[in-house]
């Protein structure tokens, strides 16, 4: 059967330790998960719930008042013949230890840094001592979840070394200069697509599929795992993922009815033709995501840095995204607002109040009475700076006299609802005084551009990749590597003590969700991102013939439960 990827969203990195700039749907909980199973999988008939069935391990114990955690490792197989023990998730915490920096989720205080020891007393048991109490939700959801046990054959620093055994002794993980060396030789051979599917590395899997072929192009062709041991085995002979480099593309694929695509999606710009989708033998299910919608501003950017971190400013340009309009004309109705991080959908106890009211609605006149009233002035039709300093009704620290609001936003190709939408907010923020040049690239590359940086090259300013968060592996919404400060997914380089406070309160509050609400109203009032419209992740199309199909609330695909007939 054949899956439609998202557009210009193929997969690029291979390697489950993954750096910010490949930290995307569609490379790990789309394509790693298939392969190589993380300790913890989530997701549970649309609930964002952990799986306890499709997860390596039982649920974790909590001991010691919280500060001591035992996990047992369930009975799975690596496909080069050895089983998953609690040895390869030691080798996944030597790894972290020793370049955490390099991964995605991680969080200045949080894990690996609030380990204080841990160890594998026997080959199913791992122990975690904490350096101080926790949330065990929050623990579990957003520290457990990171890891994916790694096989010991990958425990070497060239492809000429041949693969180690598991009992051997003194292997490169377990010195910090070792771990290094091992990170490198794996980062280096994560990226080439071609070489994948032959690769000696990448073909030792413990999950359901392994590849069969791969491509720089995006193709992916995955065959089932024989030696896969867990609870639900595949039927399907191949699983092969589509690339495509527009909506239009798939749909005109989708609709030329040939079971060219089995899986599939219908785009904003077609949702009138949902009959002629299902008459061709397709039932539609819209799949909702448990995430967040949002675009960033380099607060690191040497020249419009200053700008974005104005309070005001940030409100301004909120004032001036419609979101129930562009749900209701470029979604078609099949999405969400976002009003913090906290998602809306689907439905669960995370969400109060705040995150459910639009505290900055659009409104063009409350975006230019916010900046005129800290000394900006309509110059040939674009705001213009004419009271530099740091007074309360001043422009602000950093802008000089004579600035222009011109600013220059990348947003990601291929999706017919993010030109709508980018279009609508430069036509508002021309009324406003602000000039927005729109410029457009692959969601890969606006994605990879959107990296945090300082100094005099770091030069990007707004990059809207279109598709904001879903919270994996951090499942539990509390932001951490979001926008603590010195995260690795804080691309945006937001740094405020209030916001790190609030985030370290839901790790160790005796009253989580009394924390989470204090956290998500101040991320809702202070703007660390321009929220926007979460659509629907897609309006999928699945053929009628295809069954067992179930929606992962984080995206994760599970077609090893999939059967066709």
């Amino acid at each position: 059967m054949t899956f439609a990827e998202q557009v210009g969203a193929a997969p690029n990195y291979i390697f489950p330790f993954t750096a910010s700039q490949y930290f995307t749907v569609d490379n790990t909980s789309q394509f790693q998960f298939l392969m190589y199973r993380p300790l913890y999988f989530f997701g549970v008939a649309g609930r964002p719930v952990i799986n306890a069935e499709l997860s390596l391990a039982a649920l974790p114990v909590y001991s010691n008042n919280d500060t001591t955690v035992t996990i047992t490792l369930k009975h799975y197989m690596w496909s080069d013949g050895e089983p998953v023990t609690s040895r390869d998730v030691i080798f996944w915490m030597n790894l972290l230890k020793a370049n955490k920096a390099n991964w995605a989720a991680y969080v200045p205080g949080a894990f690996p840094d609030n380990v204080a020891s841990y160890s594998a007393p026997n080959a199913s048991t791992v122990v975690f001592h904490l350096t101080g109490k926790v949330n065990p939700t929050w623990f579990t959801y957003n520290e457990l979840s990171q890891i994916t046990p790694l096989p010991i054959a990958w425990d070497r620093t060239s492809l000429s070394q041949p693969a180690p055994s598991p009992s051997a002794a003194n292997l490169p993980d377990t010195t910090t200069s070792g771990a290094k060396a091992v990170y490198t030789f794996l980062n280096s051979q994560a990226t080439n697509a071609n070489a994948w599917a032959s690769s000696p590395i990448w073909s030792v899997v413990d999950g359901p599929w392994k590849l069969k072929s791969s491509s720089t192009t995006g193709r992916m062709v995955f065959v089932p795992n024989p030696s896969y041991t867990g609870p639900v085995k595949p039927s399907l002979s191949e699983f092969v993922e589509l690339p495509f480099t527009s909506d239009t593309a798939e749909f005109n694929t989708l609709r030329a009815g040939n079971g060219a695509i089995t899986y599939g999606y219908v785009p904003s710009t077609a949702l009138s033709q949902l009959g002629v989708v299902r008459s061709i033998g397709y039932r539609i299910e819209p799949w909702v995501e448990f995430g967040f919608n949002y675009f960033v501003e380099n607060f690191n950017n040497p020249t419009y840095g200053p700008l974005f971190k104005q309070t005001y400013f940030r409100q301004a340009f909120q004032h001036l995204v419609d979101q129930p309009q562009w749900i209701s004309t470029f979604l078609k109705g099949y999405g969400v607002p976002s009003y913090s991080p906290v998602p809306l959908a689907p439905a669960n106890p995370y969400a109060d109040a705040a995150s459910r009211h639009n505290l900055y609605p659009y409104s063009i006149s409350a975006a230019k009475s916010l900046l005129t009233s800290h000394g900006w002035t309509m110059v040939n039709g674009v705001m213009t700076c004419e009271r530099p300093g740091t007074a309360a009704t001043d422009c602000g620290a950093g802008i000089a006299k004579g600035f222009t609001l011109t600013l220059s936003l990348q947003y990601a190709s291929g999706t017919t609802s993010i030109t709508q939408e980018m279009d609508a907010l430069q036509s508002a923020a021309a009324s406003a005084g602000i000039k927005i040049n729109l410029s457009q690239a692959p969601f890969n590359t606006v994605f990879a551009n959107a990296a945090p940086c300082s100094g005099s090259s770091c030069t990007w300013q707004i990059e809207n990749w279109g598709a904001g968060w879903e919270y994996s592996p951090d499942d539990y919404p509390t932001g951490g590597e979001l926008y603590t400060t010195g995260a690795g997914s804080n691309v945006e380089g937001w740094n405020d003590p209030t916001t790190n406070r609030l985030i370290a309160a839901t790790h160790t509050s005796s009253n989580p969700q009394a924390a989470l609400d204090a956290y998500q109203n101040y991320m809702a009032r202070v703007l660390p991102v321009v929220y926007q419209p979460l659509a629907d992740y897609q309006v999928s199309a699945i053929a009628n013939d295809l069954h067992g199909v179930s929606q992962n609330a984080f995206l994760n695909l599970t077609p090893e439960a999939w059967r066709l007939g």
